[in-house]
């Protein structure tokens, strides 16, 4: 039966497409669609994307030899598997119209992208279509869930795996997305600043990791060398590049707040890398690759929630600081018995956190009048940054538990850990079939 039940579910997806076909046209008056905005948005799109065979890249080099293909293959499996989803409901659980208090949307209100065809938009990305800020968001769903693999990396079964990164983008994932980002979402009415997935996407990820990393326990055998240092150096170059999509895209459109963004991502992120090499030297330790690469990647986390709501001048301490920040977590990481192997919680969990705070230290409604909240610590102000403090607060406990339970539940229906055995095979052989 559990041979039988994937394919089935394949034949449900077929039906549901036959049954529910979405021809029907939108058309709506006075539209203002522009093909700029547009043109940018689905470059944007296709940068995101290609985010996530960066992540597979940028993990697969830091594991065993051994794990490389399996490592990878867990980022590539969430391009296809979170796209069926979110084109059946897993859009309209996002950004659906509101049914549960600000928490979650109704799964009927794009139901197998139904009203995507016509001129129809986004009520705050008034100028691209509809379908294409779908695609967009897209993006986003697919890679959160790819991000936590790094935390059981090298020991968890891929059946059981899928099982729990569909259970993650529709119990975790969609509730946080339609919160602070959908118009009636709570923490979006709260006043709460995301610009492009701090909150959503790396904290989420990052607490779901913390929780992977203490449920499934410690690895056998943890002393091995990165199986490609130079997959990881591909791998930083693709985030890096990809996440100009990431966050410029965010702007929902080609103008100057894209352009704020982008100039935010690219020094917080050359600030991070350069912090934490020195930051190693400080502490006696030569300059590495890995340690630059890492730097850049937790710079680029760390701007994420506040690229259009900050100046450039500020990115560079919010670079630098996330940087100091996670290398000292990932200090006091590894003198714990929290085998999170590729650091995923110290890194975007502790950097997602820090730029959070950070965007209410130094957000200014200069830089984006869409920041209705007020300016940020920096400039006497108070409530926006208690505001995040508060939501950081509740973000970090929902995705913990939250995690950890459906961690629970997944074992339950598969087993999560292999045997012994096929750890010490290694998992491109005992989950694949198939060697680097």
């Amino acid at each position: 039966m559990k041979k039988i039940l994937p394919f089935l579910l394949l034949v449900v997806v077929v039906i549901l497409a036959l049954v529910y076909p979405s021809v029907d046209v939108t058309t709506v008056k006075d539209s203002q669609i522009d093909s700029g905005d547009t043109a940018w948005l689905l470059v944007s799109t296709a940068l995101v994307l290609i985010m996530t065979p960066g992540l597979a890249f940028f993990y697969g080099g830091m594991v065993s030899k051994k794990n490389v293909l399996s490592t990878m293959m867990q980022s590539f499996v969430c391009m296809g598997v979170i796209t069926i989803l979110w084109v059946i409901f897993g859009f309209s659980l996002a950004f659906g119209d509101d049914i549960g208090g600000g928490f979650i949307g109704n799964p009927g209100t794009f139901f197998m992208m139904k009203g995507m065809l016509g001129n129809a938009t986004w009520s705050l990305a008034p100028t691209i279509p509809l379908v294409l800020f779908a695609m967009f968001q897209l993006k986003f769903a697919v890679i959160t869930p790819a991000l936590i693999t790094g935390a059981f990396a090298e020991r968890i079964r891929f059946n059981s795996y899928v099982i729990f990164l569909c259970l993650f983008m529709i119990f975790i994932y969609a509730p946080l997305a339609h919160a602070t980002w959908h118009p009636d979402g709570f923490f979006f009415k709260l006043g709460v600043l995301d610009f492009a997935g701090g909150t959503v996407v790396h904290m989420s990820a990052g607490w779901a990791a913390l929780a992977s990393a203490i449920y499934l326990k410690q690895r056998t055998d943890k002393a091995h060398s990165p199986a490609r240092i130079s997959y990881v150096l591909l791998g930083t170059g693709l985030l890096w590049f990809g996440w100009f999509g990431f966050n410029a895209g965010s702007a929902l459109g080609a103008n100057a707040l894209a352009a704020t963004a982008l100039g935010t991502t690219t020094t917080a992120s050359a600030a991070a890398a350069i912090a934490w090499i020195f930051f190693d030297m400080l502490r006696g330790k030569k300059p590495s690759v890995v340690g630059a690469c890492i730097g850049a990647v937790v710079g680029l986390v760390a701007i994420t929630p506040a690229a259009g709501f900050v100046t450039i001048p500020h990115s560079l301490i919010i670079g630098i600081v996330a940087a100091v920040v996670s290398n000292l977590v990932v200090i006091w990481r590894s003198k714990t018995s929290i085998d999170d192997t590729l650091d995923v919680f110290p890194c975007h969990g502790v950097g997602g956190m820090v730029g959070m705070l950070l965007t209410g230290v130094f957000a200014h409604q200069n830089v984006n009048g869409a920041n209705t909240t007020g300016n940020g610590l920096f400039y006497g102000d108070t409530h926006l940054f208690l505001i995040h403090l508060a939501a950081l607060a509740g973000v970090s406990v929902f995705a913990f538990v939250g995690s950890f339970i459906l961690l629970k539940v997944t074992d339950m229906i598969s087993k999560l850990r292999v045997t012994p055995e096929e750890e010490l095979v290694g998992l491109d052989i005992s989950q694949h079939d198939e060697e680097l």
